[in-house]
């Protein structure tokens, strides 16, 4: 913890190009190096296989967790699930994060061969399988056993009631999207801090006496490097019509300025929501690193 008590940072890229070996192994090394503390692996097609991803990602580095970030609940039977997390934890030597969400891209359901359910019926099998998991990595007897207690930590992500509800009972981190999905998988609409704030307060009022213990995480959507913080954020305004750029400047979702305006504002929001642990995408990675060693 900080001197104030606060969770200290912590640094995530997620991993979105499909590689040939040699690639994904140079990749994963230099994500450590650079200083991350987590990689992960999305779950969508036409993007690497999370759990094979991450095994190799293993063998190529030494101390970054590795996480599904996050897995698409609907695409998998709980039981065969718990299968592959708990031999994916053996052979990462402890190192896996379990992330989990209901799904929101109808194209890759039809895709995929699997109806397409009602968003209640998404968080229904989303609900089953978190208990499912649980249960099952819980018991003495399953095999192969995770090789972490009780099964890896788990990280549930969302935004709606019913799937922070289901976080703030279960997770041990939290993933606020920080944005709202369009219908059936359409673009995302960020939220306003002040959105941000409500679903924060929400979850606090949920977790009570487990908040301490709770990590919060972000997805930074777009880390844009300048030395005219205000006059990128005016460009970059018409993608997000329900923000002004005053409003742009202030969400968590996207990192603008030179790489210590951007260290300050991480500071500004772990302190005003609580975030500690932030996510990039893969194509921002090398923007990213040198917040990462500003912060450190």
């Amino acid at each position: 913890m900080t001197d104030s008590g606060e969770k200290p940072f912590r640094f995530g890229v997620n991993m979105l190009m499909p590689s040939a070996r040699a690639d994904w192994v140079e990749k994963c090394r230099k994500a450590e190096a650079t200083g991350y503390d987590v990689i992960g692996v999305a779950d969508h097609l036409m993007m690497p296989p999370p759990f094979p991803a991450l095994v190799l990602a293993a063998e190529a580095t030494e101390r970054v967790r590795l996480c599904t970030f996050v897995l698409n609940a609907g695409f998998y039977n709980p039981t065969l699930l718990a299968r592959e997390i708990a031999g994916t934890d053996q052979f990462t030597d402890g190192r896996i994060e379990l992330g989990l969400g209901a799904g929101y891209v109808k194209m890759e359901f039809e895709a995929a061969g699997i109806p397409w359910p009602t968003a209640g019926r998404r968080v229904d099998h989303l609900e089953h399988t978190v208990k499912e998991l649980k249960r099952l990595l819980s018991d003495p007897g399953h095999q192969p056993p995770p090789l972490q207690n009780q099964g890896p930590p788990l990280l549930i992500a969302g935004r709606g009631d019913r799937v922070l509800t289901l976080a703030a009972e279960h997770a041990e981190i939290i993933g606020l999207s920080g944005a709202a999905s369009g219908k059936d998988g359409e673009p995302l609409t960020l939220d306003s801090a002040e959105g941000i704030d409500e679903r924060i307060a929400f979850v606090r009022g949920l977790l009570g006496a487990r908040a301490a213990d709770v990590e919060l995480n972000v997805l930074i959507q777009a880390v844009l490097i300048t030395e005219d913080r205000r006059s990128v954020l005016a460009e970059f305004q018409p993608r997000v019509p329900n923000l002004t750029v005053e409003q742009l400047g202030e969400i968590p979702t996207a990192a603008v300025g030179t790489p210590r305006q951007i260290a300050d504002q991480l500071l500004a929001h772990r302190e005003r929501f609580g975030f500690s642990y932030f996510t990039v995408v893969e194509s921002h990675q090398d923007a990213f690193a040198p917040v990462i060693e500003l912060l450190r």
